[in-house]
């Protein structure tokens, strides 16, 4: 059983575990073969963590959104710091660019309080913090009249 699930995707030990347990397997056992996975690699929590954030990018969540999915998921924190440490600063600013301009389109045709407010709460929704939308959204580009009026 825990091989298919891995054969679907990687998944974390305690993933196994609950669903293993899920399907009433006996703790012994469990803990019995996920050792063994362990052993011979096909589970490793730490590069499951260093997988997710190298993949922050296509999955277009902020850092923080990411370590709280792995804490869910039953990676240790020191691992989830660790994996976190090597992304940059300028990650989850670039990644929320990217979000803004591949969203932004497809809101071309609303007014500028409009745009602004549903990619903030888009933002917001993927973990992003309140610095890192308002840096975002100041460079989304408005109507000239919009933005004079609202210039102090």
């Amino acid at each position: 059983m825990a091989l298919r699930l891995l054969d679907v995707r990687d998944r974390t030990r305690r993933e196994l575990e609950l669903a293993l347990a899920k399907r009433r397997v006996p703790d012994e056992a469990t803990h019995e073969v996920l050792d063994r996975l362990t052993e011979v690699g096909l589970i490793d929590d730490k590069r499951f963590a260093a997988a997710v954030f190298d993949a922050q990018q296509r999955r277009q969540r902020s850092t923080r959104a990411l370590r709280q999915e792995l804490r869910t998921k039953g990676i240790d924190a020191e691992l989830i710091e660790r994996a976190a440490a090597d992304v940059d600063s300028e990650t989850d600013l670039a990644v929320a660019r990217d979000l803004v301009a591949k969203r932004a389109r497809s809101l071309e045709r609303f007014p500028y309080q409009v745009r602004y407010r549903r990619l903030a709460g888009q933002l917001a929704r993927r973990g992003f913090s309140t610095e890192v939308i308002a840096t975002v959204l100041r460079e989304l580009p408005g109507d000239g009249a919009e933005e004079a009026s609202d210039a102090p």
